[in-house]
Order: C-alpha cells, then structure tokens, then sequence
C-alpha cells in the first residue's frame, strides 16, 4: 500500500497537511505515516537533562499525534502511523523517505504571508529533484472546505 508522508510539528500550516494528506489517501486506499523529528540538542554535555527533555518531547509528540490520529480514524477511516526520528528535520525526512519504498508522496504545509514557506519547505524544495517522490505542498491558509474540494 502506498503511504503519504506527512511531518508534525508545531506549526499552523501543519493541520492543513494533515487534513490533506488524510483525505487523499482515503479517496485513494493509501495510508498515512506520520513523521515527528526531534532536533539535536543544544545540551548534549548535560546528558540527564536532555534525556529528560528528550523523553518529554516523545511524549508531546504522542499526544499531539493522538489528537490527529482520532481525527483520521474517525473522519477519513484512515489509521495513521507514527515514526519519531531524531535529528535535523530535513535530513530526517530525506532518510525516511529512503529507508520506507511504501511512502510515495511527502506532504508539507507552507506558512503564508511575507515570511515564506518555512524553513522546512524552502530547505525541501531545493532538492525535490533528487527525491525519488513527489512533493505536496499544501498552502496553510486554505480552508477545510477548499482542501475537501480539491482532494
């Protein structure tokens, strides 16, 4: 089955990724994988307390993963699963677009307004051409009933 991959983070425009990336594959009997990316730590000589911090941000991203996992079993009939890796988030997800042959769309969310996409988008997009999958980039100011529309 193929996959759409999508990354959660603490962005606005993420929940529009989401929502897209879950009614795609409902309307097409994909799957979707969710992909959180904890980024290094700034304290590595302090290994107790980034442990700790690391331990606490799994569960942030569990519980925030929770919430659009309900989302997709209930509204899509999709049952989404969750991959935590840890590193800088756009070699990450480069790696698990590699390391899974069953993704076959990555799904970003891009910020609107003067700022630009994001980080994540602009540092993404400048390699689309090497990944061996299509990129979906879903503008985060659309409406719920303009992304059912075109989904």
């Amino acid at each position: 089955m193929r996959k759409f991959l999508v990354v959660l983070d603490d962005s606005r425009e993420c929940l529009n990724a989401m929502r897209f990336a879950a009614m795609r594959a409902a309307h097409t009997g994909a799957g979707v994988e969710i992909l959180a990316v904890i980024p290094p730590e700034e304290f590595n000589h302090w290994i107790g307390v980034g442990d700790l911090m690391r331990e606490e941000q799994r569960e942030r991203i569990e519980a925030h993963f929770e919430v659009f996992a309900k989302w997709m079993r209930d509204k899509q009939g999709i049952d989404p699963e969750l991959v935590i890796r840890e590193g800088d988030p756009a070699v990450e997800i480069i790696a698990q677009v590699q390391d899974d042959p069953a993704i076959g769309v990555l799904v970003l969310g891009a910020a609107a307004g003067k700022k630009g996409p994001g980080p994540l988008v602009t540092q993404l997009t400048k390699t689309a051409g090497t990944l061996p999958i299509p990129i979906t980039i879903v503008p985060g100011d659309l409406t719920k009933e303009r992304l059912e529309a075109i989904t």
